[in-house]
């Protein structure tokens, strides 16, 4: 019995000498290839914010970020400078060149009202962060993260480290600042995500005083749109095609198409192919129609009905109704469709044959319904005849044709200049001159190439699973390492903050959300449902959006998240250079 109790005490050692050894190589491993241990973070990163607790999680960036903490401060792993630039700058662009035609588009016209709530919000913001910094009395670095995870804007560390690195002090004081800025993201992000959400989704509606379900109806009605079941759609089809056996007396005969098409005047209809006994003919504006020629021809379901029906017998004829029938993605960039509604283009009868299927801005879908304006830059998805959608499309704008191809001569340039321009514009501080920064410069250079794509389409094209890797990968790596470098002095630096800012965090989140609501409401009379929407989108909370439409039960609070989204991404990003700026 002693001698078994003494081996198993003698055994805990051995067991612990062996974990030891396992976290020495593994710490050796990692100290000696640092890439692996920013991998590391990214994966657990994502792993972890994949999880929900309601509608609130931590999302990839940020779980990067604690990922990255935790591995840096269990491991001390060296980060390089130069890999976290090139990563942050290539988000950089990569969001810029997202929101670029959303950002210049909003500033003018009827969306002026959505950029005026997004600038307020965002200087509600930063003010509401520099005077709760300086109540508390904390340094730059708590103070740029308590803006960045109080407003839910990773990008803002990324700024605020360039501009600390800038600041003319010891190096190490800098990488303590930038460890600061890290952990106050970490700790004030998850009452920011979840404000953001709870205030769109609960909060504001009762203070606006609607039903959200009853506004998104009486909305809904408004814009002309018909909600539909998820899964269910209407059987009903706007354009039809259908075949008829011309009778030996009727008014088509021995006419050309066009002169047949132009005897339902305003109806656009028109004969895509005939069938001449055994032959498929295709139809051409001086093909001549003959007696028992069977036709098909396209256009709207309700004039075919009333006009055609009563004349001809339709006809079942499968191969003469099998018409090759394309689909392609149109960029709006000429001045016929952008800026009007689809009821106004459907008036025109422009479209014959074709239809909409789809319309996205940005990264958001927009419901299709009567009173839904066309903006530049929208991506409609067309569908129809293939020689009828070419003619549309050169209306609408210029075909989107699928490419894998990457213009890296405009992505390189534009970050070079972009970045020099930001290096060499000083801003004054005092007795010092602290530069913009490459990475603001970087995010206009961006913005730019984005615009400029919608008036050269073909210009600087980048397909868009590749702006989707390099802002996704380019902004969880470069957190993780930020957390990398953060990990060392994360309990110091928490101890230092203390639970002071994590309050202060919740002001910071609450401040600009609140006052939106009022400012939005009560100054910009916009319409309270899709107000919600553009609060989600001035704070960048996708989230938020997606609970606003899961209580609605409707998509429609998109319309007013487009609206703010690309103005909020650019300014609360710079923010993290200006709240530095203010606190040095």
């Amino acid at each position: 019995m002693t001698g078994g109790a003494g081996r198993r005490r003698a055994g805990r050692p051995v067991r612990y000498i062996e974990g030891d050894d396992r976290m020495e190589w593994l710490s050796g491993m990692l100290q000696k290839y640092p890439e692996l241990a920013v991998y590391l973070a990214v994966a657990v990163g994502y792993w972890v914010g994949q999880f929900r607790l309601g509608g609130f999680s931590f999302g990839s960036v940020t779980g990067s970020l604690i990922a990255g903490i935790l591995v840096g401060y269990l491991f001390h792993v060296p980060v390089s400078s130069t890999a976290k630039s090139l990563l942050f700058l290539l988000f950089l662009f990569g969001i810029g060149y997202s929101v670029g035609p959303q950002f210049f588009k909003t500033m003018r016209g009827q969306g002026l009202r959505w950029a005026l709530l997004a600038i307020f919000m965002s200087c509600v913001g930063l003010l509401g962060a520099y005077a709760v910094a300086r109540l508390l009395h904390l340094d730059a670095g708590f103070a740029a993260g308590m803006l960045s995870g109080a407003l839910t804007e990773s990008p803002a560390i990324g700024t605020a480290s360039e501009a600390i690195k800038s600041l003319p002090i010891p190096e190490l004081e800098q990488q303590r600042l930038i460890g600061h800025i890290a952990v106050a993201d970490a700790l004030c992000y998850v009452f920011g995500a979840f404000g953001v959400i709870v205030v769109c989704s609960v909060i504001g509606p009762r203070l606006l005083r609607i039903d959200l379900s009853a506004e998104a109806t009486r909305l809904e009605g408004e814009l002309g749109l018909v909600r539909t079941k998820a899964g269910v759609a209407s059987a009903w089809r706007t354009f039809s095609l259908r075949a008829y056996r011309v009778p030996a007396d009727g008014a088509v005969v021995n006419r050309t198409v066009a002169a047949a098409e132009a005897l339902v005047p305003h109806a656009r209809v028109f004969v895509m192919r005939i069938r001449r006994g055994g032959d498929l003919l295709e139809a051409t504006p001086d093909t001549v129609i003959r007696a028992d020629d069977v036709l098909a021809v396209a256009g709207r379901t309700e004039v075919l009905i009333q006009t055609l029906g009563a004349r001809a017998a339709e006809v079942a004829d499968r191969e003469l109704l099998d018409v090759p029938v394309a689909a392609y993605e149109v960029l709006v960039a000429g001045k016929g469709f952008a800026g009007r509604t689809l009821e106004e283009i459907g008036r025109d009868d422009v479209a014959r044959g074709v239809f909409l299927r789809a319309i996205r801005r940005g990264e958001q879908a927009i419901p299709i319904a009567a009173r839904t304006v066309i903006e530049r830059g929208d991506l409609l998805t067309l569908a129809g005849p293939e020689h009828a959608l070419i003619e549309v499309a050169a209306l609408v704008g210029v075909v989107v044709r699928p490419t894998d191809k990457t213009d890296f001569v405009s992505l390189g340039l534009a970050i070079v200049v972009g970045a020099l321009v930001g290096a060499a514009v000083a801003i004054p501080v005092g007795k010092l001159h602290v530069s913009l920064g490459t990475s603001v410069g970087t995010l206009i250079a961006g913005l730019v190439v984005g615009w400029l794509r919608t008036l050269y389409p073909l210009f600087g094209r980048i397909p868009d699973a590749a702006i989707s890797f390099m802002t996704a990968l380019g902004l969880a790596a470069f957190v993780a390492m930020i957390g990398l470098t953060a990990g060392p002095l994360f309990i110091d630096a928490l101890r230092e903050a203390g639970v002071s800012m994590l309050f202060g965090g919740m002001v910071v989140t609450l401040l600009p959300l609140l006052s939106g609501l009022y400012f939005g409401r009560h100054v910009l009379r916009l319409n309270p449902l899709l107000l919600l929407g553009g609060i989600s989108g001035a704070q960048t909370m996708t989230a938020a959006l997606a609970a606003v439409q899961d209580k609605s039960g409707s998509p429609i609070a998109v319309l007013g998240y487009s609206g703010t989204v690309a103005i909020g991404h650019v300014l609360l990003t710079v923010w993290g250079t200006v709240i530095v700026l203010l606190m040095s």
